[in-house]
This record gives structure tokens, sequence and C-alpha cells, in this order.
């Protein structure tokens, strides 16, 4: 029976392609941490042998270091970012009541432009935004701290799942380091633990060369958005491009949660100009990564680009915002173990 599915490719690569889905939709969700924690040993493995060699310590301890020097370096780039953020809330806070005189003027001109062309009572309908507009500003204020009061448990629930999603993987990676040898000369041993370690290798590839053109992409991206808000002369544009090349790799999000926002406040500060700069500049990002993406990773892992693309298309479908990860990792999966068996049976 196995030796007619290995001969019947279109069957083999159905029965994959189903595997890698229930696997990727199913298990990953359920041992994710260990997941993590195999392929950071993987990877980090031949740094942990140095430092056991080195200062004389145990694996555990080296995976230890890594695990603590990695969150040390997270927390200090978002206590970083967020000092600086918040360090600009005072700044922004004060600008509001000038931000409400730019916009009463934008609509005064607008409601005498809508008068002389309509012939509609003007001071009647300038009367009737600006109310609708204080209403909403009122409303708004009113509702965003017990909006936030009553999403504090939400917020608690979050924290708890990542911590521990963190302790698990910590513990993991530490039990992983200690039996790590172990466990892959015993399956070096095994003939049929072969494809296992072909695959686990590939996807090891393919993390590696995802990371890189993730860590290019981001480097392109912010140095562009840096370089043209700059020039611009949009007050901090330089840290806030750097901000948009970082934030870019969130998945959808990415530059709009810097450009857009910024988009806006130059609108209310009357400087059009800036923002028509702003959107560009957006549209340009967007650009950038959808060229660059499928082409480095696509180059790297020796497959057309256009194959990285749809990957990237069918994981959003099936698997949701986590389908730019999981959609090319599972083409990854499938070629892999595809190669893996047919090489086997040649």
């Amino acid at each position: 029976m196995l030796e007619k599915i290995r001969q019947n490719r279109p069957l083999l690569l159905i029965l994959l392609t189903g595997v890698v889905w229930f696997f990727l939709e199913f298990v990953v969700p359920l041992i994710c941490p260990v997941l993590l924690a195999l392929l950071f040993v993987t990877i980090f493995g031949p740094l942990l042998k140095k430092i056991q060699e080195k200062l004389h310590v145990h694996r555990q301890i080296g995976a230890v270091i890594l695990i603590f020097t990695a969150l040390a370096f997270v927390g200090v780039l978002v206590w970083i970012l967020s000092s600086w953020i918040l360090g600009s809330l005072p700044g922004w806070l004060s600008g509001l009541d000038a931000a409400k005189v730019e916009i009463q003027t934008i609509v005064h001109k607008g409601c005498d432009t809508m008068g002389h062309l309509v012939g509609v009572d003007s001071v009647h309908l300038e009367s009737t935004i600006m109310s609708s507009i204080n209403e909403n500003m009122h409303a708004l204020g009113s509702h965003a701290v017990p909006g936030m009061l009553s999403q504090s448990l939400e917020y608690m629930k979050l924290v708890g799942v990542l911590g521990g999603f963190l302790v698990t993987f910590s513990i993991s990676t530490v039990l992983l380091a200690k039996d790590y040898d172990d466990i892959m000369n015993r399956m070096l041993e095994r003939e049929e633990c072969h494809v296992v370690l072909e695959v686990i290798c590939g996807v090891i590839r393919y993390i590696a060369t995802f990371v890189k053109a993730q860590a290019l992409i981001m480097a392109v991206v912010g140095a562009t958005a840096a370089a043209v808000l700059g020039l611009a002369k949009i007050e901090n544009g330089v840290l806030w491009g750097l901000l948009a090349g970082v934030l870019d790799a969130l998945p959808f999000i990415g530059t709009s949660i810097v450009l857009i926002p910024l988009a806006i406040v130059q609108f209310i500060q009357g400087s059009y100009v800036k923002v028509i700069v702003c959107l560009i500049l957006y549209g340009v990002c967007i650009v950038l990564r959808e060229v660059l993406e499928p082409r480095l990773i696509g180059n790297r892992m020796g497959v057309p680009a256009i194959a990285v693309l749809v990957s990237l298309y069918a994981g959003i479908q099936l698997f949701g915002v986590w389908g730019i990860v999981k959609g090319p990792l599972g083409f990854v999966l499938i070629r892999e173990s595809y190669l893996s068996i047919r090489k086997e049976k040649d």
C-alpha cells in the first residue's frame, strides 16, 4: 500500500498536503512552545557547544544564558520604543486645542464653499457639523477610560498566556539542550527516522532564510521611510521611519500603524503636502515588501518566487493572519517531505 502511494505522485502530494494542514491547524497550537524549543536548540546548537567549551558549563546553563540574553534585548528595545512614544504624548495632547481650531477652520471653509456652490445655509451647516464633532469627541473621551478598564481582565489573561508560553518554552529548551545529542543519535540509528531528520533540516533552512529575509526587508523599509520622512521635514521623521521599519514585520499591520496616524496628524495640522508624502510612502513600503519577500525567500530556498507568493496567499486563506508564517512553512514541509520520500524510493 505504501509503495503504491509512493509511486502515485499526485496522490502522495494530496496526502502530504492533508497531513501538513492537519499538523499546522491542530497539532502546532498544542505543542508550539516545545517545537520552538526544538528549533531553538537545533539552530543554536553550535553556539551552545562553544559556550560549554569556553565557560565550562553544561548546555542547560548555556541555553538559559541565551534565553535571558534574548529576553533582555527584546525588553530593552520595547522599553526604548515605549519611552519614546510615551514621552511624545504630552506634546500630542497639548496640540489637541490647536487641532480643534484647525478642524474648525477646515469645516468653516468647506461649509462656506458649499454655501456658495449649492446655496445652503452655511452657518447652520457649520453649526451642525461642529456640534456632531464635539459630541463624538466628548463620547470618545467619556468611554475611553471605562473601555480600557473593562478590557483589563482580557489583558491580564493575555499576559498570563504569554507568561505560560515563555515558561514552557524555557523549560523545554533546557531539557532538550541536555538530551539533544542522545535524541538525534537514536533517530539516526533508525532508518525510518531519516525522512523526519531531512524534513527538520529543511524547515531549519527555511526559518534561517525567513529570518534573514525579514531582517533585510525591515532594514530596507526602515531606511526608506526614515530618509523620506526626514527629507519631508516631519518632526522626528527619522525615528518614525525606523519605527515603521521595525513594525513592518507585523502581519497586516506593518507600517500602517505608524504612517497612517502620522498622515492624519499632518492633515489636522494643515500640512497637506506631508499627508501626500506619508500616503505615498505607505504604498511604497507595501510594494517593497511584496516584491522583496517572495524573491528573497524563493531564491535562497531554490524555489520560484511565485510559489512562495502562492503559499503566502493560501496560508492567509487557510490560517488567517498567521498564514503569513504557516503558509510558506507548510509549503516547505510538503516539499521537503515529498523530496525525502521520493529519494528514499529511488
